[in-house]
């Protein structure tokens, strides 16, 4: 947590950390989520054009449901999108990182997938790729600019120890001003309002939502949201993967390959469905690797949380804190929970998705207007059910170089073997 006092007045957090008690913080009867998105610190809603967005709101809150009900609506009509749309994208991208590989011997994958997610989540959004937009080419620029102040009171350096105290005064003590990022965001949202006429209509007209309300919220929702957890995402997924070996990728190719060639050479949601394999690695890479670990909610009263081995009583008013990396990992739970075991959720193992929650909810629970869990928790799953199908379509088998950057992998691509049929 931030240590205040200025970013936040009360830094202090109670943590849960296993599967019995990390559950509480989905159970909105008993926990507020009221301006607890990022934790004990919120940034300034000059962020978001003075709005305070839906993923700060608690579901007691009218324009909470609304704005849920408008996101879900979006989604569900740009369903049908992703799969062409994804094509075409990560097809370009994968050209890239082959032509990278020939000249350098390696290419960065976070890099082109930064610039490849933003330019498919807008398209898929809005219908229109950003490059016709005022943002050019420089949209996923423009967007990490805005994203980063937002997000540096949770970012860890890695510096020994002995720099701690400097990197808490710099990046954990004062909340930065959204006044430099402005005109970045200011084009960010001219390029939103002017390409999302008909989401703004529909905002206005079936949600009772102010078109500048609502545009402020879809940035967010897909600036924040989407390309944000698609930045993180993907790389992580590919890390999992790649550290994983050829014996996974032989298996996923296998699957993948069969189960396309049955749907006479197309990917359709039916083909993805026989893919078993292909949709536990994606699980058990979120289950890992969760890609938003921290989930947060306020005590409406006193409480009696229970754990694996205690209860313990707390009080109303205090944060409580839900460090999903350790939780999704609980060895009572998950057998051999610190390794990556691709098959992990095939056949009875579906029976532990209930115990994965990067969602802000199970695995199991569709999202409702009603709670706070991800909007988008659907479209997520398939995109990364997409990446690998489009892999290894393309590709036989992979390595890589795997770092850190940040709040996320950073993967690096030392070969790409060719699909060899």
């Amino acid at each position: 947590m931030p240590p205040g006092p200025f970013i936040a007045s009360n830094p202090k957090v109670v943590t849960v950390l296993d599967a019995i008690s990390f559950p509480i913080l989905f159970d909105n009867s008993k926990v507020e989520k009221r301006d607890i998105f990022d934790g004990t610190y919120m940034p300034s809603t000059d962020f978001t054009g003075g709005y305070r967005i839906c993923s700060f709101l608690d579901p007691s809150e009218p324009k909470h449901t609304s704005l849920k009900k408008f996101f879900l609506s979006l989604l569900s009509a740009n369903h049908k999108n992703v799969i062409p749309l994804f094509h075409t994208h990560f097809t370009d991208l994968f050209v890239q990182a082959e032509a990278q590989l020939l000249k350098d011997g390696k290419s960065d994958f976070n890099t082109l997938n930064d610039k490849t997610s933003f330019d498919f989540i807008f398209e898929l959004f809005f219908g229109k790729h950003p490059s016709d937009t005022n943002l050019g080419s420089k949209g996923s620029t423009l967007v990490t600019l805005w994203l980063l102040p937002q997000l540096t009171p949770q970012i860890t350096l890695g510096l020994p120890k002995f720099f701690n105290v400097f990197e808490d005064f710099l990046l954990h003590t004062f909340p930065f001003p959204a006044l430099f990022v402005k005109p970045a965001y200011n084009k960010v949202y001219k390029a939103f309002y002017e390409s999302a006429a008909k989401a703004l209509d529909e905002a206005e007209s079936n949600f009772g939502i102010s078109r500048d309300e609502a545009c402020h919220n879809l940035v967010f929702l897909v600036c924040f949201n989407a390309y944000g957890g698609m930045k993180l995402l993907f790389p992580s997924l590919l890390k999992w993967v790649g550290l994983a070996g050829e014996d996974l990728h032989r298996k996923l190719r296998d699957e993948i390959r069969q189960a396309v060639k049955e749907a006479g050479g197309k990917i359709t949601l039916a083909a993805l469905e026989k893919m078993t394999l292909t949709k536990s690695v994606v699980y058990e890479a979120l289950r890992i690797d969760p890609s938003v670990p921290f989930q947060y909610g306020k005590a409406k009263e006193d409480l009696i949380i229970e754990s694996h081995d205690a209860a313990f009583e707390i009080k109303k008013g205090e944060v409580i804190f839900g460090y999903q990396t350790i939780a999704t990992r609980d060895g009572k739970i998950f057998k051999n929970p610190e390794e990556f075991i691709g098959d992990r959720f095939v056949g009875e193992g579906e029976k532990l998705l209930k115990y994965v929650w990067w969602s802000n909810g199970p695995e199991t629970v569709s999202p409702s207007a009603e709670d706070k869990q991800c909007a988008g928790k659907d479209l997520v799953v398939l995109m990364n059910r997409m990446m690998l199908v489009e892999f290894f379509l393309r590709y036989d088998t992979f390595t890589l170089d795997v770092g850190t950057f940040l709040l996320g992998s950073k993967v690096t691509f030392k070969t790409l073997t060719p699909a060899s049929y």
